[in-house]
């Protein structure tokens, strides 16, 4: 006997409802303390596709919610041990440099701490001035980005080239290296770039500085943007079967 999506799902939550004991949340409202939250494929249709949600502590995720994920290329964020952010609910910024990006990205930390409370900063290294391979601090960060365990990441080298591919090599990460605040813009209303990288031979602290608030405050466009974005996802998911 066979069933359709609609009735498996419907099969989980009878399942869950039994388990738990509770009643489950309608898509959008909120669970009373003390019951577990329940994110159904209903909640993952209502979120905007290439997006980041961030799950409630200790929430169910039914395998069709999963799914439906997968599909929107919505990254579920879910809170693990293995998570370098802390426990104070707030968005994950990683960010690493090599030897050349060292100085800037110290720079950044600063202004990120004073200017952007609102974030968690977590540093990938380097951590001196020493020499060292930009491709290592890339992925660092790109790998947090792209498995959810951070909204955003910056990286910094001396020109913004190599680890701008580097970071794009790793699946779930559109890295866009910005050299003004016009391509900061276009680099996440056009192209939902989730990584940033920077060139510190090429740019001084205050411009970066200038590209980093814009590039954070900057909203995805959506509508024929998504189109051409969803495209790109596309063609990572023909090497990553």
């Amino acid at each position: 006997m066979s069933y359709s999506s609609e009735e498996i799902e419907a099969l989980v939550r009878q399942v869950v409802k039994r388990v738990m004991g509770e009643g489950l949340a309608a898509p959008g409202s909120h669970v009373s303390a003390g019951k577990r939250p329940l994110l159904t494929a209903d909640h993952i249709h209502q979120l905007p596709p290439n997006s980041t949600f961030p799950v409630p502590p200790n929430a169910l995720i039914t395998p069709l919610a999963r799914q439906a994920a997968l599909e929107r290329h919505i990254r579920l964020e879910e809170a693990s041990a293995s998570q370098p952010a802390s426990t104070t609910g707030k968005p994950t910024i990683a960010i690493g440099a090599d030897h050349g990006g060292y100085g800037l990205k110290e720079a950044l930390k600063k202004m990120l701490a004073t200017s952007h409370p609102a974030y968690e900063v977590v540093d990938c290294g380097t951590h001196s001035t020493d020499s060292v391979d930009y491709p290592d601090f890339a992925y660092a960060v790109a790998q947090l980005v792209g498995t959810g365990r951070a909204w955003r990441g910056i990286i910094i080298d001396g020109a913004g080239i190599g680890s701008c591919m580097a970071a794009n090599k790793v699946p779930g990460v559109l890295a866009a290296m910005c050299y003004d605040q016009a391509t900061a813009v276009n680099s996440r209303e056009h192209n939902n770039a989730n990584v940033l990288t920077l060139g510190a031979g090429l740019i001084g602290p205050n411009l970066a500085q200038q590209i980093v608030q814009t590039w954070l405050a900057t909203e995805f466009g959506g509508d024929r943007h998504a189109r051409r974005v969803d495209k790109i996802w596309a063609i990572e998911k023909r090497f990553t079967k």
